[in-house]
């Protein structure tokens, strides 16, 4: 991606890909869709990874059945939602049952396509085979799959309680790709005993294997965690934002330009938020980022062109709607 259509950002951002895609904007409704977790039902384990709050990171989302857009909101001509399914594992159930939820929502005029975050253990054959061919139902509009990785150190997410080794994200991702299903994949900076280095190797390790899109997340210590306990314990020490904005700013330095940023922090639920305080400053968090990474930008040069010469690390790219 040439980053004269980068929009004025210094990476490549989701919103720069649905404005050069749809010309516009667009706006993602959060959806708690009823679903639960193999590791919180007993399946892999009770608690969830260590992080995971009782909501399991959808402490911001609506029951779909209670949502309904404003009356001004335009239709079928001009849909501007992304139908977001966060709360939980949004795959871990009986196919019918999927088709019907994701249907519903891509039925609705104002839905330009969805997105679902899930577990790649928890995507099967059948389940992407129905993917593709809801994909290829709607062909006017997307559906993305968001999927948890976190890092790609088998000892760190061990230690998180992640629940699946490194081998079952690839099988995922490379089942996913088959049926041109584009993945977007999360990642969370601060994880205990990770340094810059290992979230490094996780960036590059995604520029091989080819994710179409990424997620960079702030850990956040919620109440009700084991991460709360270590945190209260003095066992884990959060990143200072200097510390925050330096690993992203690096991240993205190294991140392949074909990749879509959908996400350089995150929100955790003020009610709940133990820890790191600043990151409820999202807005002074996102400006002091593009700000040093302008200061930081390199000037012209071999260097600069190498990287916008740089390529995605495998064969999907963003498919164009």
């Amino acid at each position: 991606m040439e980053q004269n259509d980068w929009r004025g950002k210094p990476y490549y951002s989701l919103d720069a890909y649905l404005k050069n895609t749809y010309g516009r904007k667009l706006y993602k409704i959060a959806i708690d869709a009823g679903f639960t977790c193999p590791n919180r039902d007993g399946t892999l384990g009770v608690n969830g990874c260590i992080f995971c709050s009782a909501g399991g990171s959808g402490d911001f989302a609506v029951k779909w059945s209670d949502y309904s857009p404003a009356a001004e909101q335009p239709t079928a001509d001009n849909p501007c939602f992304i139908a977001y399914f966060q709360a939980y594992t949004n795959t871990y159930g009986p196919v019918p049952l999927l088709r019907a939820l994701y249907t519903e929502a891509l039925d609705k005029p104002y839905v330009a396509g969805i997105s679902i975050a899930t577990r790649p253990d928890c995507i099967s054959e059948e389940i992407a085979a129905m993917l593709n061919h809801l994909a290829e139902e709607y062909s006017d509009k997307f559906i993305w799959i968001e999927l948890g990785l976190q890092t790609m150190h088998d000892k760190t997410a061990d230690f998180i309680r992640r629940g699946y080794p490194l081998s079952v994200y690839e099988q995922c991702l490379t089942l996913l790709q088959q049926k041109h299903i584009p993945v977007v994949t999360h990642i969370i900076i601060g994880l205990p005993s990770e340094t810059k280095e290992h979230v490094l190797s996780t960036i590059e390790y995604l520029n091989h294997i080819g994710t179409w899109g990424v997620k960079l997340q702030l850990l956040h210590v919620l109440q009700g965690t084991e991460l709360a306990a270590l945190y209260e314990q003095k066992a884990y020490c959060p990143l200072s934002q200097d510390d925050y904005i330096d690993i992203v700013i690096d991240c993205l330095e190294h991140l392949s330009p074909d990749v879509v940023v959908h996400r350089l922090t995150g929100d955790g639920p003020k009610n709940l938020l133990l820890a790191p305080l600043w990151s409820l400053n999202k807005r002074g968090v996102l400006n002091t980022l593009h700000h040093t990474m302008k200061l930081r930008r390199p000037p012209p040069g071999p260097q600069t062109e190498k990287r916008a010469s740089m390529g995605g690390g495998g064969w999907f790219k963003p498919p164009r709607f």
